[in-house]
């Protein structure tokens, strides 16, 4: 089975920067896609970023220009790297994984089968 952990949540100020990571462990082939996720108490899951086998990439409207998602094959980590973050980015931040040659990045939940405990982003006005 496929382990996902999510690391470098943390506090910034609005206007800062931070960098997530996500790594995944057990048995996984390199043909796998990554999405990331946010959730607020009261609110369905988002998401907000995912990377294809080929690198390729998908944002959501609210995070483009300011997040960029990347991929080391080698490690099987991927990355979200926030600049330019606001308060409404507060949010827990789930890693996703889904192993299919296939796959394709997307941003709806049921494409993924494996996930992260979550990471806690919080930014401050």
């Amino acid at each position: 089975e496929v382990q996902v952990m999510e690391a470098g949540g943390g506090s910034v100020q609005a206007g800062g920067s931070l960098i997530l990571s996500c790594a995944a462990s057990g048995y996984i082939s390199r043909t796998y896609c990554m999405g990331w996720f946010r959730e607020v108490p009261g609110s369905e899951r988002e998401g907000v970023a995912a990377i294809g086998t080929v690198a390729n990439t998908i944002y959501a409207d609210s995070v483009k220009g300011r997040f960029t998602v990347s991929r080391d094959n080698a490690k099987n980590i991927v990355y979200l790297q926030m600049d330019s973050l606001r308060p409404d980015d507060t949010a827990v931040y789930y890693c996703a994984v889904v192993e299919d040659p296939d796959c394709y990045p997307r941003l709806t939940k049921d494409g993924y089968n494996f996930w992260g405990q979550g990471t806690r982003v919080t930014v401050s006005s």
